[in-house]
């Protein structure tokens, strides 16, 4: 059984495509330039998917009720609101957070060492949903009628913003795939034509002794398109190995600390070398039927 014409050499149609020069440096390093980044993109939108999922999550099934009053009304409206909240149909669980759970939320922006005792800081209580959920409109004219400072929020006004952002984070990674795909195509089509106007006198030659056009433009789809997938392959093991270096989401807990690969989802970058070859072989194929026309 015989190879593929792609994988199998010809050392007479070899001949034809120097084995070296401009055009096969550009190739390679192209090709492995944009694999590099493609890793990149690519786990940008798996992390941006995953945020989103994440935040949707998080902020579908809870709420927050804020009670501001006065010191000395603090505790009873706190404890009206939590009896009101757990006769309510659809909160599942509810619970009034300490100053210890106050301060870890606003450490983020004013620092560990926030004086929250010295600070008049609304009550927070989380409320949990079950799944079919409550009604809001209901649930805040009660509120209002038990506890006057008592305020709802859904987490409405939140949620859709962040998930829109990570969303539109997540088809940003597939628009850059996408470009970086034609960016490939471009580059090599452009290598492949000046490699071709180089070896014009050859093809002449070959072509006086009964060689076919089909049979020179393989010479050179072979060539390039290995030189585009063993490229991409170098430059996507370097971008594995970046991806890997990042920061762990669980180390630093920013925001843009989980860009790694989870689970299966590290073999996706493997297949990038065979679609850098599958660009490769489409634009060179193309570009040498094409020149090979013009050469007539």
């Amino acid at each position: 059984m015989k190879l593929p014409s792609i994988i199998a050499a010809d050392p007479q149609a070899d001949r034809v495509v120097p084995p070296s020069g401009a055009a096969a440096r550009l190739t390679g390093l192209v090709a492995g330039g944009m694999a590099f980044l493609a890793v990149f993109a690519l786990a940008l939108s798996l992390a941006a998917g995953r945020l989103a999922d994440r935040w949707g999550e998080a902020l579908a099934r809870t709420a927050t009720v804020r009670i501001s009053a006065p010191e000395d009304q603090i505790d009873l409206q706190t404890a009206a609101v939590l009896a009101v909240l757990t006769v309510t149909p659809g909160v599942a669980s509810a619970r009034a957070l300490s100053l210890d759970e106050q301060r870890a939320l606003l450490a983020p922006w004013f620092g560990p060492d926030l004086p929250v005792d010295a600070l008049p800081l609304p009550q927070l209580i989380e409320v949990v949903e079950t799944g079919d959920g409550y009604d809001g409109e209901g649930l805040r004219q009660r509120l209002a009628a038990e506890a006057p400072g008592a305020v709802l929020d859904d987490h409405t006004r939140w949620r859709a913003p962040l998930v829109q952002a990570a969303g539109r984070l997540r088809l940003l990674g597939w628009v850059s795939l996408g470009l970086i795909g034609a960016v490939v195509a471009a580059m090599i089509t452009l290598a492949a034509n000046a490699a071709l106007a180089a070896n014009a006198q050859v093809i002449r030659v070959l072509r006086l002794v009964g060689a076919r056009d089909a049979y020179i433009a393989r010479a050179f789809v072979r060539r390039f398109t290995l030189r585009a997938f063993w490229g991409a392959a170098a430059g996507s093991l370097a971008g594995m190995i970046g991806v890997a270096l990042l920061p762990r989401a669980d180390a630093a807990g920013g925001f843009l600390t989980g860009l790694g690969f989870q689970g299966a989802a590290w073999l996706l970058p493997l297949l990038l070398p065979f679609l850098a070859g599958a660009v490769a072989f489409a634009a060179t194929r193309t570009a040498a039927l094409a020149k090979l026309r013009e050469l007539t």
